[in-house]
């Protein structure tokens, strides 16, 4: 029997939609999965109960999909099936999303659980490589991919976001803890633009950028932003970190990223084929046609 350990957003629904046997859905507080009413909901404090609840209604796989917030451990709540799960626990906030996930999906495996990846539970959520959509990537697109890639290695190096903004050669934006959401509307300058994107061009140490969230923009960003430069120019790339599990917390698109990189100003999206989950493909997909957008799934470099 698979649970679900969900979080927020589209892709627990997607998961459970795709399985014959409905899976026992479980969200920590605060967490709510869109559209899917939790079978169980739990808080960190109380997780080593969770665990042992689990076992007892015959569960043997989890799979851990949706966003959540980072708990804060209250030592009031701890109840005595988590006590000894407290040292790993607060391993686990101190680091980054990956080193994070790493250590929670230890402690499920230890307690006899397989993980099951959302993509192998659901594996329709990846697409192949090529262009679905009916714009074609432009030929600058090859370029900014390649520097997408370099951006999205120094930030995993950093154990911190998987997508940027790229033009040309300019790094327009990355991501923060905030999402892809958020620096998209920094880039239009919609609700969470202060701060919703990264510093500008320049790799750079990822301790640096990581350090400075603010805007950059000069030259030809500021440009690009108040309409001189290009319209329909720039691309948002997307893709795991180089050395992730990618059994938990593989980035991912929907109707809404599409939505978000037009009104960015930008032409188009590049995800990594088979390393980034798809919601709602069709309207994935319909979005940016009428949106004018391409979306090339393109193979990892090797």
């Amino acid at each position: 029997m698979l649970a679900l350990i969900a979080g927020r957003g589209a892709l627990p629904g997607a998961v459970a939609a795709t399985r014959v046997e409905k899976p026992l859905v479980c969200a920590l507080a605060g967490n709510p999965p869109d559209s899917l009413l939790p079978d169980l909901t739990f808080r960190i404090e109380t997780l080593g109960s969770l665990l042992a609840d689990l076992t007892a209604r015959g569960v043997t796989a989890l799979c851990l999909c949706g966003g959540i917030d980072r708990p804060q451990i209250d030592p009031a709540a701890i109840d005595a099936a988590t006590e000894p799960l407290v040292p790993r626990l607060k391993e686990a906030l101190s680091q980054g999303d990956d080193g994070a996930l790493r250590v929670v999906m230890a402690l499920f495996e230890e307690a006899g659980f397989t993980i099951l990846a959302a993509h192998e539970a659901a594996p329709d959520l990846l697409l192949p490589p090529g262009t679905p959509t009916r714009r074609a990537p432009p030929a600058i697109a090859a370029t900014e991919a390649r520097v997408g890639d370099r951006v999205i290695a120094e930030m995993g190096r950093a154990d911190q976001g998987q997508a940027c903004v790229i033009r040309g050669t300019e790094v327009l934006a990355r991501e923060d803890a905030r999402g892809t959401d958020a620096m998209l509307a920094g880039l239009a300058g919609g609700p969470g633009a202060t701060g919703g994107a990264g510093q500008g061009a320049g790799l750079g140490d990822p301790a640096d950028f990581l350090m400075d969230t603010t805007y950059d923009v000069l030259g030809g960003a500021a440009d690009w932003l108040s309409g001189a430069g290009p319209r329909g120019a720039g691309c948002l790339c997307k893709a795991p970190k180089p050395a992730q599990d990618r059994r938990a917390d593989l980035p991912a698109i929907g109707p809404d990223t599409v939505t978000g990189a037009a009104a960015a100003g930008l032409a188009g999206l590049v995800i990594e084929a088979g390393g980034v989950i798809v919601l709602d493909r069709a309207k994935t997909l319909a979005r940016a046609d009428e949106l004018g957008l391409y979306l090339w799934s393109r193979e990892r470099p090797a």
